[in-house]
């Protein structure tokens, strides 16, 4: 019985890929037929571990009115798409579909009513879903062109952390010079991305936590560097006995307590994750309800008898549900002009074939990366990861655990920038 069950399943899940291999998943317009184009597509069959992503062959898309048909060069990999890979997110869209919210390549074509931009142009843009594909459409107003001696992999690694850190940095928490800041993940394409951003701004005082193998790598982008697992609040308040201005939280769980208790009269606390959440390879109700338990309830009345401020914030609600696009553009100006001031400059961890998805994941779950993962859409796969087997370890229950496996760190090839 239990054979004929697994078998049934096997086949469900073939069904399933070739649904999506046939348009499923979201996105623009398919054509059909016999003149439909084909293109390689990282699917997520059903939401879990990682044997529910492979890549599948899907009808490529064609822009519709206001949007640019995109090349894709290279696909950012973020945490997010982790949370989305379990399922573990608010509102989670229909499966199958294919992830990524960010990519970089060459416009290929253009819809009806799109100016400004021409074919041949190198561009890095926002998607909602669908990124990691070998071609992409999305509309006009989340796209960016790329500087002249930016590179493909370095584009994709720049829109969602940049514009996340500079928008937490300037427009929710008003850094200014003088004033001190908090982050945690330092190691991270958001922690990198904030510290460069806070270096742009005289007498700045960065305070980082990160995992202890990656303090060699990392130590000279910040001042203060704590190990992820040690009493931070004591190591800070050592230092600067009125804590710090801003708290940039990306675990949340208890650690919302502690960044609130670390804030200066005036300051300001930003939740942006919730990686504490993420334990295991799939969706863990334990480690949601152990996060949830462990966030202390706010006392608005105690925010304003101490002159604090606590805020959330995230980019992808901001561009996609609550249409801030020209926000973003505005953001992206800044950052690109500071990029060709050669002042902030993206940091890649590693690339990764798409075939090679389910090892990049387990990577940025593990916490071993420092900077950004990188799908390079034109990377042959190294041959022991070409297989698509679904035999893949399983993370250790606590994040503690699997933070300190450097041995589990290590047992995957990848390319360092």
């Amino acid at each position: 019985m239990a054979k004929e069950g697994a078998e049934k399943a096997e086949e469900t899940e073939q069904m399933i890929e070739k649904e999506a291999a046939e348009g499923g998943g979201g996105g623009s317009s398919s054509p059909r037929g016999a003149d439909a184009k084909e293109m390689r597509a990282v699917v997520l069959s059903a939401f879990g571990g990682l044997n529910k992503l492979r890549v599948s062959k899907k009808v490529m898309p064609e822009p519709q009115e206001g949007e640019l048909k995109i090349r894709v060069k290279a696909c950012g990999l973020n945490f997010i798409d982790l949370m989305v890979r379990q399922g573990n997110i608010d509102n989670p869209p229909k499966t199958p579909l294919v992830p990524g919210f960010e990519c970089s390549g060459i416009i290929e074509a253009l819809g009806d009513n799109v100016k400004g931009y021409e074919i041949g142009d190198r561009v890095m843009a926002f998607v909602n879903y669908n990124a990691w594909a070998e071609v992409v459409c999305t509309p006009l107003e989340f796209v960016y062109k790329i500087p002249d001696d930016m590179s493909f992999s370095e584009a994709a690694a720049f829109p969602m952390n940049f514009v996340t850190a500079y928008v937490m940095l300037f427009e929710v928490a008003n850094l200014r010079e003088g004033m001190s800041v908090l982050v945690h993940s330092a190691g991270g394409g958001v922690g990198q991305a904030v510290a460069q951003l806070c270096s742009t701004v005289p007498g700045v005082t960065v305070f980082g936590t990160a995992s202890s193998f990656k303090h060699e790598a990392i130590k000279d982008s910040v001042t203060h560097l704590f190990d992820r697992n040690a009493d931070y609040v004591q190591e800070v308040k050592k230092i600067s006995a009125d804590g710090v201005d801003i708290v940039l939280d990306c675990l949340c769980g208890e650690n919302t307590g502690k960044g609130l208790s670390l804030l200066k009269p005036l300051g300001t606390y930003i939740l942006y994750g919730s990686s504490n959440m993420v334990t295991g390879e799939t969706k863990s109700f334990f480690s949601f309800a152990k996060s949830w338990w462990q966030v202390e309830k706010v006392n608005p009345i105690k925010l304003y008898e101490e002159n604090k401020v606590m805020a959330g914030f995230s980019l992808l609600n901001l561009l996609f549900k609550q249409g801030r696009s020209g926000l973003i553009q505005n953001v992206m100006d800044k950052l690109l002009k500071l990029y060709n001031e050669k002042k902030i400059k993206p940091l890649v961890d590693s690339l990764w074939a798409l075939e090679e998805v389910k090892e990049a994941m387990q990577r940025i779950h593990d916490r071993g990366n420092i900077g950004k993962l990188i799908l390079d859409v034109e990377k042959t796969p190294t041959p022991l990861m070409a297989n698509d087997s679904t035999e893949t370890s399983e993370a250790g229950e606590e994040e503690e655990d699997h933070e300190g496996d450097n041995e589990n760190k290590e047992r995957m090839p990848f390319i360092q920038q």
